[in-house]
């Protein structure tokens, strides 16, 4: 079968031939129709990453239909389309996954390559409104998102939501599953033309970042008072402009940060936290529940994802690149099929 390796870090990732796995106890053999591209793999291939052992097929998403079942595993699913749940061996605990919890696409082979051996029970059933292109584009960044803002931060309907960053996937998805769970949703971004089109997503409006003033304007923009401050914040940035996110929240507040993309958070002033009486959460991945509570909210809501460009497989090295300019919207997906 053919696959996409990384050898080294920081090498280029090749499409070579390699043995077709077959279906274990317990596991399943899924033809991978598409694979979705995540910041992980980049890091990967820069040697950004913890505990990197290669070489390693890349790639924690993946859509296509099973066609192998070993022992222990019901026929029913041979010939079923499937999603497949990157998160694996969380454990017990769902308030923190477990010391052998590992993400799919290194140190186990992924998606980035024509067929995978999985255990059954990382398994979703492809909702029939997703093409395997959009499917693919679901269950890493769909899993983050949706536990930052419904597990973590626990929105409800009527809640006031900002999300920074929009145009990464885990950030539209918080928008997409925000906005069909009843919030008014606000945005930030460094492109005017990314606030654009999260406006003609469902968000009430937005923000340019890059504007010094941005905090106060979205205020302003949101009703120049304190009814203008938000319930719910979901972050990927970090660094210093996570004190302004402290600014524009209301008292009791929560914000939840899963990423930290322009480094380390300063200049809090505590008193703005403990007198607002915020709470601050950390969240990564998310839980086999939680997985399995995205995906029927996805498919009772006929969300579609955002899908910013598709390459062929042999094109991973383009698609790889094309995410680390960040000039993306949505996910970039590979057609493996």
């Amino acid at each position: 079968m053919k696959a996409a390796i990384l050898p080294e870090i920081k090498q280029t990732v090749t499409v070579q031939e390699v043995e077709k796995p077959s279906a274990g106890t317990g596991e399943v053999l899924v033809q991978i129709k598409a694979a979705a591209l995540n910041h992980r793999d980049v890091f990967i291939q820069q040697g950004l990453y913890p505990g990197i052992k290669l070489p390693a097929v890349l790639g924690s998403d993946g859509a296509g239909t099973v066609v192998e079942v070993g022992e222990g595993v019901s026929e029913e699913w041979l010939g079923k389309d499937v999603i497949i749940n990157p998160s694996h061996n969380w454990g017990e605990n769902p308030a923190f996954y477990s010391k052998s919890f590992k993400i799919l696409g290194m140190p186990d082979h992924g998606t980035f390559a024509e067929y995978l051996k999985v255990e059954a029970k990382y398994l979703a059933t492809k909702p029939t409104h997703l093409s395997y292109e959009a499917a693919a584009a679901v269950p890493l960044a769909g899993l983050t998102g949706w536990r930052a803002l419904m597990s973590r931060a626990g929105m409800k309907a009527g809640d006031r939501v900002l999300v920074t960053g929009i145009g990464g996937g885990v950030a539209l998805f918080v928008l997409q599953f925000a906005v069909a769970a009843g919030a008014e949703v606000w945005v930030t971004s460094g492109s005017d033309e990314k606030i654009a089109k999260a406006v003609a997503l469902g968000a009430k409006g937005g923000v340019n970042y890059k504007d010094a003033n941005w905090a106060k304007n979205l205020i302003a923009a949101t009703g120049g008072d304190r009814s203008g401050y938000f319930n719910i914040i979901i972050d990927s940035a970090g660094g210093a402009s996570f004190a302004k996110l402290i600014d524009v929240a209301t008292a009791g507040a929560s914000i939840c940060f899963f990423g930290g993309t322009t480094g380390n958070i300063t200049d809090i002033v505590p008193g703005k936290v403990f007198f607002k009486q915020l709470n601050i959460y950390g969240s990564t991945m998310g839980t086999e529940a939680e997985f399995a509570d995205m995906i029927h909210f996805l498919a009772a809501h006929k969300i579609e994802p955002i899908v910013d460009q598709v390459f062929a497989l042999e094109e991973i090295e383009t698609a790889l690149q094309h995410m680390d300019s960040g000039a993306q919207f949505g996910k970039i997906v590979l057609k493996v099929g």
